[in-house]
């Protein structure tokens, strides 16, 4: 029997506001256990919570980028259940009434664009977080992160491959990212995955019963447990047995997922109307302003960039994946006058190796739009050839100096001066008459023994193109 897979996702993206979403409490990230969760977000006796309003801006934002129904009217409920990490009780959400409804998302998948439906976006507070390691037999529970604003965006079911998926959280990460809403950090649990998997015969319009694989934070997680729990589902099935609806953590070291708890349904967590919070009204006016405000959105730029800089769609897809790296892009052709694909060549190389290997961000580049700009336009106007400017750029990844001043000190300055190249070239042909000889009479493989002479005594400054042309010219005679 051949099998389909069906595939939901609920994302959570962590709101880049400086307070939680009910308090002033601190949400920077790295404090020490405990030192960031107020009276407010315990849920103490007495307090009351404030809704955090640029958390409100945030998830209007991104339901207007996603082309989705801003509710006028939306209600915070409590979600209850009972965790350690979880000190009031009750998780403050939103359930029947969202603040973002149904919107969509366009994917693309070997070259194919796929429309993957969202259900609606949510927002709701974080719980804290259980710490298992180094207490012996105990767990610890740092509540830094409880009450935290998250962004909780739903899919419809509408992926049927691995791939699919983490297209559609890639294409998520960077939305984000570039509405300012988010910062995307997976490593520090700022956007994190959960992934509903069950699987169906093909040709059957009913779904399967579905798993749910918990708080995945990495692009390849994502897919290597949708592979696990497709073959597994399969595999319990073709055996006779019965998938369970239940929630499952992945395991990356056993490269497995294993069963965590049953699947809770909404009857479970008792949700009610928080009787501490208004309802939260949109008005018209509201959505004007910040429709106004949004910033473009990446497939805008993206098609931007290939028709001013003239860019492919691969060279225009790499730099616009990253709002950051999209900018520093911009900024260094301004500073090369205009270099674009030059600029593109050396930000998707030179430069991102250099960052890969040192295991840095773009917005943490020791090398910065300026200063790589001034390099591209040099290597534009042949001060220095390509070669040299690798020699350059490793000067300017390790020190503050320009690139002019990296080569005048170190005497870089590439040789286009015809007379002091014909000097060398006349010199040479007047030490190698045999290799002349076999130029002139076809072989026409011996000019790359020239060429490569010459450059190796003028320790690569000479300029190729000068080089080649002075060679033709002179062999010839």
């Amino acid at each position: 029997m051949q099998w389909e897979t069906v595939i939901g996702l609920e994302i959570h993206a962590q709101l880049a506001t400086k307070s939680k979403i009910f308090s002033g409490a601190s949400t920077a990230f790295g404090a020490e256990p405990n030192t960031q969760a107020c009276a407010v977000d315990l849920g103490l006796p007495g307090t009351l919570p404030v809704l955090n309003e640029q958390a409100v801006r945030f998830a209007v934002k991104f339901g207007l980028a996603i082309g989705a129904h801003i509710a006028p009217y939306s209600v915070f409920a409590r979600k209850n259940y009972f965790y350690p990490d979880l000190p009031k009780g009750y998780q403050t959400s939103q359930f029947d009434k969202p603040i973002v409804g149904l919107g969509q998302i366009d994917i693309e998948v070997d070259g194919e664009v796929k429309t993957i439906g969202v259900t609606r976006a949510h927002l709701e507070e974080d719980a804290g977080k259980s710490l298992h390691e180094d207490y012996q037999g105990m767990t610890g529970v740092d509540l830094n992160r409880a009450g935290t604003p998250l962004l909780e965006i739903v899919s419809e079911p509408d992926m049927r491959s691995s791939a699919e998926a983490v297209a559609f959280v890639k294409k998520l990460h960077t939305l984000v990212q570039y509405l300012g809403i988010c910062d995307g950090n997976m490593q520090e649990g700022s956007f994190r995955c959960d992934v509903n998997v069950s699987v169906r015969p093909i040709g059957q319009e009913e779904f399967g019963t579905r798993a749910e694989i918990k708080n995945l934070n990495s692009f390849r997680f994502i897919e290597k447990a949708i592979a696990h729990e497709v073959e597994r589902q399969i595999d319990v099935i073709e055996s006779g047995g019965r998938v369970v609806q239940e929630t499952r953590l992945y395991d990356a070291n056993k490269d497995e997922t294993r069963s965590m708890r049953s699947k809770e349904e909404a009857n479970d967590y008792r949700y009610f109307p928080c009787p501490d919070l208004l309802p939260v009204e949109i008005t018209a006016e509201l959505l004007d302003e910040m429709r106004g405000d949004l910033p473009e959105l990446p497939e805008a730029k993206k098609l931007r960039f290939q028709a001013q800089y003239k860019l492919s769609d691969y060279d225009a897809d790499v730099l616009t994946t990253q709002r950051v790296m999209a900018d520093y892009y911009e900024d260094a052709v301004n500073f090369s006058d205009g270099e674009a694909k030059l600029v593109a060549n050396w930000v998707m190389g030179e430069l991102s190796a250099g960052l890969n290997q040192h295991g840095l961000d773009i917005s943490a580049s020791p090398v910065g739009a300026e200063r790589l700009g001034a390099l591209v336009k040099r290597i534009a106007d042949q001060t220095i050839s390509g070669k040299i400017a690798k020699q350059v750029f490793e000067f300017l990844w390790a020190s503050e100096s320009t690139a002019d001043e990296v080569i005048e000190r170190e005497g870089l300055m590439q040789i286009s001066d015809s007379g002091e190249l014909e000097k060398i070239i006349d010199q040479l042909m007047a030490d190698n008459p045999a290799q002349v000889e076999q130029f002139r009479g076809g072989k026409s493989k011996v000019l790359g023994f020239f060429v490569g002479s010459i450059m190796k005594q003028t320790q690569g400054k000479a300029n190729p193109q000068e080089v080649n042309k002075l060679l033709q010219e002179k062999l010839k005679e």
